[in-house]
């Protein structure tokens, strides 16, 4: 009661269902773990990732779990792979798809994809495939026109670039056969895709490298006036209305250091956006930690020496001088007294009075 084609020369294990009798997510073959619903898009960042057996891998952002299980199919069980998702309430579908499908090589995390480099690293490869706005699935699902505005192309451009970074920062350099990231997403904006990655370009040592699709339009490398990384042209994009499938982005990157690139070890001006250094001091902390807590203090005597100035400022001017004047007249009366020694100090004191005090009114009266 299911009418079903092969996907295409590009997939072996795909078929697209034009049509059925009974719903597709109740068979007992579904339930048994025979096969898994999804786009045929998603096959797309797990075809470009090659993941290898016996490897390390990472999907970032797993929830369903639809890559995540053909991964592991990719994997034939073997090696390790973690599926992390940040959303509590995802996680459910992700173990059921997992359990039902028979995987056996997952470990499934609740973490945030930015913090997950500070948790866990040394990954043969890794998947992003990044939230996003889906103005891509727009041909199945038009009510996100509607949805949509800029603003939230902004916030989720800028949670892409942290997640982005924080895929590089788990992947080990070192690997043998892997040091691959994988970054797609189900928009076709180039805020989203294009961007993302030069961003990533500049601020981590990565480079483009082809994707291994046999299909698929290229990465844009100029858009609007804005003249973008020439190597984005490996990247591959697919839309609707030219490959039948939702709109998709899938970019392959490989690490190749983990210096920053445009940083120079002898440079002292931007000592906060260098590489954190590996050395400890004696007090366990870094040269880093120690030059910032130099210049807090610096701040910190620079900050009350200003409010000793203000508060000298602030203070009035007259006491202090009248208090000069009448410290400048005993100290001078001091020296005579003590000059001249057969005088009493007592008539050298009654110099220093200016005018004596007139007589009362009564005594001149009756002088008149």
């Amino acid at each position: 009661g299911v009418k079903l084609d092969p996907m295409d020369k590009w997939s072996k294990v795909g078929l697209l269902i034009f049509d059925s009798q009974v719903p597709i997510g109740a068979t007992p073959e579904y339930l048994a773990g025979h096969y898994m619903i999804q786009a045929a898009s998603s096959f797309m960042p797990c075809i470009a990732l090659a993941p290898q057996d016996n490897e390390r891998i990472l999907d970032m952002c797993a929830a369903p779990g639809g890559k995540a299980t053909y991964l592991a199919a990719l994997m034939k069980n073997t090696g390790m792979l973690f599926a992390n998702d940040s959303k509590a309430s995802r996680i459910k579908s992700l173990v059921a798809n997992i359990q039902r499908l028979g995987v056996r090589n997952t470990v499934v995390t609740n973490l945030d994809g930015r913090i997950f480099p500070t948790v866990m690293k040394g990954f043969d490869r890794v998947l992003l495939d990044a939230p996003c706005t889906g103005l891509g699935v727009i041909s199945r699902d038009p009510s996100i026109k509607v949805q949509k505005d800029s603003n939230d192309i902004l916030r989720c451009v800028h949670l892409q670039k942290q997640l982005l970074l924080a895929a590089i920062d788990c992947v080990d350099v070192h690997s043998k056969t892997g040091g691959y990231v994988v970054y797609s997403t189900c928009s076709v904006s180039v805020e989203e895709n294009e961007c993302v990655i030069a961003h990533a370009l500049r601020k981590r040592s990565v480079k483009v490298v082809p994707t291994g699709l046999t299909f698929g339009t290229p990465g844009f490398t100029r858009f609007r006036g804005k003249i973008l990384h020439p190597s984005l042209a490996e990247a591959r994009r697919f839309f609707p209305h030219t490959h039948n499938m939702d709109g998709f982005f899938v970019c392959k990157l490989k690490k190749f250091s983990n210096a920053l690139p445009g940083k120079e070890k002898d440079d002292e001006k931007d000592e906060d956006d260098e590489e954190p250094q590996r050395r400890k001091s004696k007090g366990g902390k870094s040269e880093k930690d120690n030059i910032m807590q130099k210049r807090k203090r610096q701040e910190e005597e620079e900050e009350e020496e200003q409010e000793q100035e203000q508060e000298q400022e602030q203070a009035p001017p007259e006491p202090r001088r009248r208090s000069q004047k009448r410290s400048d007249s005993t100290s001078k009366s001091t020296a005579i007294a003590t000059g001249k020694r057969g005088e009493p100090p007592t008539s050298i004191l009654k110099t220093a009075v200016p005018n004596e005090t007139p007589p009362p009114l009564s005594k001149r009266r009756r002088s008149s």
